[in-house]
């Protein structure tokens, strides 16, 4: 343990009942440097930043500050210690404006009155410190994922903190939007703030980390360089080798499309025809905003549409049902799996089972007994990291909730499955076999339509690739010729043609 640690976990452990998800962990944090945590889905990343915000407490071993014990019984202890926290999923009021969200709990006062003109400044110099031009003013909950993200972090950044708990922050963002994240942290380095970066982005962990401390299964496995190659780094957080991590399994397509999207229009879709054939995977690529995520909602009765048809083997399915879409074989996977896609109160056996609940009723009754056991069967397949089957979902890491959502489809039998950002927050070994269900999936004759902001993930996973820009299909590439520099170009075509035909 180094005299000149900041912060200091001193071989800390945390149960939750019979289950120890922490065991004898030693974390520093310095002054100037970023500590990048790693480790699978599950592995006690998120409980160790937890006992650092004072959600929780460790059972055993101490927490060090500046060289001294200290208890954090809660989080605002945290904060008076100048550690700020930005957790995996996010902690915003949607309801209320940006400088009600940044200044949340320590709202400036006048006379004991909110001082709404002191707020908004906070705000603005949080804001500022991201180059983010925002109006503080507008409510949380008309921002997108990304900018939401952003908050959250300029949230944080307002603490002025000493340490800097960053928890997979680069999820939602775009490439200019990580580099200017990237800028802001490497000045925090350069003002003597202590960091502790989660990501799953192996490529990320040289750009903007130190040294990589690695957890499996709860235990402390290694520290090492950032500049540590990836091939090692997966071996240390997984114990094992991963021979390709793209491993897509070309299947010969079927002749008929099996998912067929015609002239489908509305207030962000304009004119989309597309279709996707047995045994295919086709991505949908583009910058935020181009209007994936409404297609893909669309497509699974989330959303209404103005015009055009749907339609799975043939059969037209009504706009805005949801229901009619799971009836045809259609599995839904939304970019946001704790708003869109959960049940958080609910069991994981629960989540796991909505999607067959009318299907395996008995004279009108929940078949109780067969959809835990259905559940069971599936979430042993994936993995699934939990207590029990009948565990709170929110117990679950993220990771582990997001192959749940993936499970209810794959129990399901979906055989057109629409996945949003499918391996967000996920592990490395979490995404291979995620990869492996899809090659599942396409053998068995069923398709894929997959939305993600991951090239790498777009090039390796799938047979053919649309690329979509302000709401249009502006162009479609084999995946034989497709390349990142190609995929961009097509996706900043429309942005360019409207700025010049002054469209604003």
């Amino acid at each position: 343990m180094s005299n000149d640690a900041l912060l200091v976990l001193d071989k800390v452990c945390k149960s939750f009942g019979p289950v120890q998800v922490i065991e004898d962990v030693t974390v520093e944090v310095h002054a100037g440097k970023v500590s990048v945590l790693l480790g699978e889905n599950g592995a006690g990343k998120s409980t160790l930043i937890k006992m650092i915000a004072g959600v929780h407490e460790p059972d055993a071993g101490q927490i060090l500050f500046n060289g001294q014990p200290v208890r954090i019984r809660d989080t605002k202890t945290s904060e008076a210690l100048g550690i700020a926290t930005i957790h995996q999923e996010l902690n915003l009021v949607p309801s209320m404006t940006i400088a009600e969200n940044i200044t949340l709990g320590r709202a400036p006062r006048k006379f004991g009155i909110i001082n709404r003109r002191a707020m908004r400044k906070i705000a603005r110099d949080a804001l500022a410190k991201l180059e983010l031009d925002l109006d503080v003013n507008t409510p949380v909950g008309a921002l997108g994922l990304a900018q939401q993200q952003l908050v959250e972090i300029a949230k944080a950044l307002s603490l002025d903190a000493r340490v800097l708990i960053l928890d997979e922050p680069t999820a939602a963002l775009t490439t200019t939007e990580i580099e200017h994240l990237f800028k802001v942290v490497n000045q925090l380095k350069d003002q003597g703030v202590g960091m502790v970066f989660i990501s799953h982005h192996l490529d990320e962990i040289a750009a903007i980390g130190d040294f990589v401390n690695v957890l499996r299964d709860g235990k402390f496995i290694a520290t090492v360089p950032a500049d540590t190659d990836e091939s090692e780094l997966v071996r240390l957080m997984v114990g094992r080798d991963i021979d390709a991590q793209f491993p897509r399994v070309a299947t010969e397509p079927g002749e008929q499309p099996l998912l067929s999207v015609q002239n489908l229009s509305d207030d962000q879709l304009k004119d989309i025809s597309l279709e996707v054939r047995p045994g295919e995977v086709v991505a949908l690529a583009g910058l935020m905003g181009a209007g994936r995520t409404e297609l893909i909602r669309a497509i699974a009765g989330a959303d209404k549409y103005s015009s055009g048809t749907v339609k799975v083997a043939g059969k037209k399915l009504a706009s805005f049902d949801v229901a009619a879409a799971t009836r045809a074989g259609i599995g839904h996977v939304p970019e946001d799996r704790k708003t869109q896609g959960l049940v958080l109160d609910a069991s994981v056996a629960e989540n796991i089972g909505y999607a067959t609940m009318a299907a395996t009723a008995k004279n009108g009754l929940v078949d109780r007994k067969g959809q835990k056991a259905r559940a069971q069967k599936v979430a042993e397949r994936l993995r699934i990291r939990m207590s029990s089957i009948d565990a709170p979902i929110r117990s679950l890491s993220g990771g582990n909730q997001q192959k749940a959502v993936f499970g209810r489809w794959f129990t399901a039998g979906a055989k057109v499955l629409l996945l949003d950002e499918p391996t967000r927050g996920v592990d490395v070994g979490a995404k291979v076999e995620i990869y492996e269900l899809i090659n599942e999936i396409t053998a068995s004759g069923g398709c894929v339509l997959m939305a993600s902001s991951e090239l790498p993930e777009v090039l390796g996973m799938s047979d053919r690739v649309v690329v979509m820009s302000q709401g249009r299909i502006a162009g479609e590439l084999a995946t034989q010729e497709a390349t990142q520099d190609a995929i961009m170009a097509l996706a900043i075509s429309n942005v360019h043609r409207e700025e010049e035909m002054g469209i604003k």
